[in-house]
């Protein structure tokens, strides 16, 4: 289906701290999920949706994402020459999934400051932003769904989640109407304590969001560790123009952290035909 929306971005920039040392000569979006990188499961998702531009706002020690989307000569000629087509056209996959564009976040100043640096790739465009640690599998493209939405409402749609109360602190958690199977929302609340919380329905990494959010992000002063938090400004557009919430068909994972990557692996890896039955066979051998 073709949508509205024609472009996406995926911040990349972070240090990914919570892996290192991993992540000290690795980016983080670049940890497989089995045997493919965290980015790759969302750029097929865009690509799924229909979009075909998209930005990846990397930075320092970064490099590795360009080179994983680009043609590998040797790589390809070697595969070719062993007689691997099945690899090699897998690695043709790849590299023609769709224009992907990069710019760097020279300074590690935020998620709002990263996405500020897409200004002039979106232009006046609506576009969609999708976090470089969330997975989302269903069977229709997340951020497909919520472009369907931004046809019917336009407006910023948001994707959410319900979470357990007591993890509300974790997320940007919002307020909000529910009508005809969306919400309609009054507020953003950036990690409330469970006891401040209005709902239990977290914000997570899928939004579409409108050109007027960059104006707003160039006028939003440091946050949280002193970097501009991209749910401020979304607080600021939501009391302009409200936006619309959704929450989503699919299974929300968050790669974020060791312990949800182990969780979205063993998930992923059961979905796998090739490797389910045996993989199910060694869990119930553990002696836990």
């Amino acid at each position: 289906m073709s949508y509205q929306i024609k472009k996406a971005i995926i911040p990349a920039a972070g240090f990914g701290t919570r892996f290192l040392p991993a992540t000290k000569a690795m980016p983080k979006e670049m940890i497989p999920i089995i045997d493919k990188p965290v980015i790759q499961y969302i750029v097929e998702e865009i690509v799924d949706a229909g979009i075909e531009d998209i930005l990846i706002i990397t930075g320092r020690g970064k490099r590795a994402i360009e080179d994983h989307f680009d043609q590998s000569f040797e790589l390809n000629y070697n595969l070719k020459k062993k007689g691997k087509e099945n690899l090699l056209k897998e690695l043709r996959h790849i590299e023609k999934l769709a224009n992907i564009h990069y710019i760097r976040q020279k300074e590690i100043l935020g998620l709002g400051h990263a996405v500020l640096q897409a200004k002039t790739f979106v232009g006046d465009e609506p576009f969609a932003v999708l976090y470089g640690d969330d997975l989302v599998k269903s069977k229709t493209s997340c951020i497909g769904q919520i472009c369907e939405l931004y046809e019917q409402y336009q407006t910023s749609i948001m994707a959410v989640s319900p979470v357990p109360k007591a993890e509300t602190k974790k997320y940007g958690i919002i307020k909000g109407k529910k009508d005809k199977g969306v919400y309609f929302v009054e507020d953003i609340i950036e990690k409330p304590n469970p006891d401040k919380a209005p709902s239990n329905l977290a914000s997570i990494g899928r939004l579409v969001l409108e050109p007027e959010i960059f104006s707003i992000l160039e006028k939003t002063p440091p946050g949280i560790n002193n970097e501009i938090q991209l749910p401020d400004a979304m607080r600021v557009h939501n009391q302009i123009k409200s936006y619309v919430a959704t929450e989503i068909n699919g299974t929300w994972h968050t790669t974020g952290d060791p312990l949800n990557y182990l969780m979205t692996t063993v998930e992923y890896a059961l979905d796998r035909p090739d490797l389910k039955h045996d993989f199910i066979k060694y869990l119930r051998s553990l002696d836990i």
